[in-house]
């Protein structure tokens, strides 16, 4: 299987504050890579839990984290269900959780996932196959409008309207199957002149699709609450995120938890009674070395937020 290279992991380690005796939540275990630091920061009795809904995926972690077995629970499930996990487990709270957000070098680097339009692939982009909806399914089967709103809103695609429209017209001689047959009509339908330099035309369309596909803005929101409510006093949460999306998602969400407060500008006194439950530790967000850059390029766009629990 691919070797997927983890993102930040000494900023990871240096913002997490492990203890040796602390419990740790992984909620996107991909390869292991930020587990296994995790794991040796928190040694030698600190214990991790490491949450993937990517069948594949968990089983390269399994192999690559053998050795930490005694410390490592490793669950198949999607982070947005986290209370529901660590109630199974019978756990009530956490010292720290990371997310790791977006698509690992495993679906990229994946022939048959059909995440990347680098390959001919099925069109699928499902990070957990017993889902029922793949991409084959939206690309064929939703409205034109439905679409170009997925497009739009998900891809920030300025030519949505005229890849949706081409995408609905193409499928009246049969159904769109595979990445390579969508990546070209994407192509096709943006105006030579308008291709970007530094991205693939198909690169926003296909990243809206898999965000449609798996949800992944509403599972982001839903975990955030429930990561927070999680935490022991000072325990933090550290997010990593690739665009800009997820990163609007974590600034807003952690500065409406950070304020605590819900009522209006003008209300004289509160009177929603909720109070701050956390701390912005990230003013800015954190962003990788220009070294790291240089060994690893698909980090370059990557940001990183932390937050402590009050």
């Amino acid at each position: 299987m691919i070797k997927h290279i983890p993102v930040m992991t000494d900023e990871v380690i240096k913002f997490l504050n492990c203890k040796p005796d602390g419990i740790y939540v992984d909620g996107t275990l991909g390869g292991g890579g930020h587990t296994a630091q995790i794991l040796d920061a928190s040694a030698p009795t600190g214990r991790v839990i490491g949450i993937d809904w990517d069948e594949d995926a968990i089983k390269a972690a399994r192999t690559e984290l053998k050795d930490y077995s005694q410390r490592l629970t490793i669950v198949r499930e999607n982070f947005a269900n986290i209370k529901e996990i660590m109630d199974s487990l019978t756990i009530k709270g956490v010292d720290g959780i990371l997310l790791d957000l977006g698509v690992s070098s495993y679906h990229l680097e994946s022939q048959e996932r059909g995440f990347s339009f680098r390959f001919d692939s099925p069109l699928d982009m499902r990070m957990d196959r017993r889902q029922g909806e793949s991409a084959y399914d939206i690309v064929n089967k939703y409205s034109c409008g439905q679409l170009e709103d997925i497009i739009r809103k998900f891809g920030e695609e300025r030519w949505a309207k005229k890849i949706a429209k081409a995408i609905t017209e193409r499928r009246r001689h049969g159904p769109i199957a595979t990445t390579k047959e969508l990546s070209d009509l994407v192509s096709s339908a943006i105006p030579k002149r308008f291709h970007p330099t530094d991205i693939h035309p198909a690169t926003k369309t296909f990243q809206a699709i898999r965000i449609a596909v798996n949800d992944e803005l509403n599972n982001l929101k839903k975990a955030i609450d429930d990561c927070v409510d999680l935490l022991f006093p000072g325990g933090r949460i550290a997010i990593i995120s690739f665009h800009s999306l997820e990163d609007r998602i974590v600034k807003i969400s952690f500065r409406r938890i950070e304020k605590g407060c819900t009522c209006p500008d003008d209300f004289p006194r509160c009177v929603c009674g909720k109070k701050p439950r956390l701390s912005i530790v990230t003013k800015k967000p954190v962003t990788p070395s220009l070294q790291e850059i240089s060994k690893n390029p698909r980090a370059r766009s990557a940001k990183l937020r932390v937050g402590e629990r009050l």
